[in-house]
């Protein structure tokens, strides 16, 4: 019987306690529930009424895969080593004055992902891919993706000769193809980025020693402002193999 008292006592309580709990106001009569309210209870909305976006017209769709079948058609076109991203012409053989120059299958590169050259360049099938690797990888991305590069400014690219142009020292991978040099790169707003000036310049800085280190890989030598006097105003790029890997300096 106690138990019973007490369980009723606390019944009690708890439906007095529900009971004065505070209810959620009703909302102010504001224009938007007043017009809520003067809608009819049994209106009821037509989805299939809704207007639907219209179809393109078959005219239109074939411009579209026509324009897209031509550019590619384009690239293919003027395309060399077997890749629409690297854009020029066929060399073929090209004899060096002394022994030890000259590129057996020689290619003359004016572009490389969509990026033009501002003189085209000599050089090996395996060079160019390395170029377009770079490009793609590292030079689009260096100064961010709303100001891309248009264009490399090429220093050197083939020339029989010895390294630094030194008398009495080895040949220089120029000399055989597997190398280019880069000493600006032109903006989606028309300015030019040069390395002699930009190397050590607040703004351009980080995005240049971004292309620098970037290109570690995809060529076998990399050298910069911080190698050596030869290259204060450019990239030297060449696809030479060391044992240790690639040399960046």
């Amino acid at each position: 019987m106690k138990r019973l008292g007490v369980l009723c006592v606390a019944v009690g309580i708890g439906s007095t306690a529900f009971a004065q709990e505070p209810r959620p106001r009703l909302r102010p009569a504001t224009s938007v529930v007043l017009a809520s309210a003067a809608v009819p209870a049994d209106l009821t909305v037509d989805l299939t009424a809704a207007p639907r976006p219209r179809l393109r017209s078959t005219e239109t769709l074939e411009k579209v895969l026509f324009g897209r079948a031509k550019k590619r058609a384009e690239k293919r076109k003027g395309m060399v080593c077997r890749d629409p991203e690297i854009q020029g012409s066929v060399v073929g053989h090209v004899p060096g004055r002394i022994s030890g120059c000259g590129i057996t299958d020689a290619v003359k590169v004016t572009s490389v992902a969509g990026v033009s050259l501002s003189q085209a360049a000599t050089m090996t099938c395996e060079t160019a891919k390395s170029l377009r690797e770079w490009v793609e990888d590292d030079v689009q991305t260096a100064f961010g993706r709303r100001q891309q590069v248009t264009q490399l400014r090429v220093a050197a690219h083939y020339a029989c000769r010895t390294r630094n142009n030194r008398p009495g020292t080895k040949l220089s991978e120029h000399s055989k193809g597997r190398a280019i040099d880069i000493s600006g790169f032109v903006l989606e707003n028309g300015e030019t980025v040069t390395v002699l000036n930009g190397w050590r310049d607040r703004k351009t800085k980080k995005a240049l020693q971004s292309m620098w280190k970037g290109a570690c890989g995809p060529f076998g030598t990399v050298l910069g402002p911080n190698a050596d006097r030869y290259h204060q105003d450019h990239f030297h790029l060449d696809t030479a193999q060391h044992r240790g890997g690639s040399y960046c300096r």
